[in-house]
């Protein structure tokens, strides 16, 4: 692919903005429990050194991201760009408030909160569940967004992955990027890419992701085992 050739002949001119979970570390039953393995951070150290910037651009928050991925020379993005969005702290108590009105599996996060249901016995059962939860996040004024095996209640501003990394591009005076990721909330990182001299999308394949981010993708890679291959063409 022509647009990666280039991209890797520059690496001072490009920014890689990578996704966490599932791209870099393997998706597991408990999201605490994930981390990146020890070979992927040592990719990730060298491309750091290599590229004019490396992001994280994740739904958790910064300072968790930090800890899963475990190399401290990245750049990190939280919550869906969220950190990066002032008028974001404003709903963060009464998100917080709703979360503990419903007796599920819930992630905290500082602006938002995820409904995750991936260790369900029976997962089609408590998605369900999970629909009258997502219709009184709507009636209170919040958004809700379905990705893997999750529900997601955010505050109603205009934060993005995508404003993440248009944020990130503008502040470093980049224009040739590479975005890998694997959900539907990716979707929006590979859009960010539109006008750029340079843009390189890579979708991490699952029977969990959405189609389109795979019909988007310029590199489709076949699965999260195979992103440490790709990173050490990079």
């Amino acid at each position: 692919m022509a647009a990666l050739t280039d991209l890797i002949a520059e690496p001072g001119r490009a920014a890689l903005f990578f996704d966490v979970d599932g791209v870099l570390a393997p998706i597991v039953g408990r999201p605490a429990d994930a981390r990146v393995p020890d070979e992927t951070r040592a990719e990730l150290r060298r491309l750091a050194a290599r590229y004019a910037l490396v992001a994280c651009v994740t739904g958790r928050p910064s300072a968790v991201a930090r800890e899963v991925v475990g190399v401290p020379e990245l750049v990190y993005a939280g919550e869906h760009g969220l950190e990066l969005d002032p008028a974001a702290a404003g709903w963060a108590a009464r998100i917080d408030a709703f979360a503990a009105r419903w007796d599920a599996e819930v992630e905290r996060k500082p602006l938002s909160v995820s409904y995750h249901y991936r260790s369900a016995a029976d997962p089609a059962a408590a998605r369900s569940a999970l629909a009258e939860v997502e219709r009184a996040a709507a009636a209170e004024g919040f958004r809700t967004r379905w990705g893997r095996m999750v529900l997601e209640i955010l505050p109603p501003v205009d934060a993005s992955k995508g404003t993440a990394v248009r944020h990130l591009l503008a502040a470093n005076g980049l224009d040739r990027a590479l975005y890998a990721g694997d959900d539907t909330t990716d979707l929006d990182g590979f859009t960010a890419l539109d006008g750029l001299e340079t843009p390189v999308r890579v979708a991490v394949a699952s029977s969990e992701g959405p189609v389109e981010l795979r019909e988007r993708a310029d590199i489709v890679l076949p699965s999260a085992d195979a992103v440490l291959g790709f990173l050490r063409e990079l």
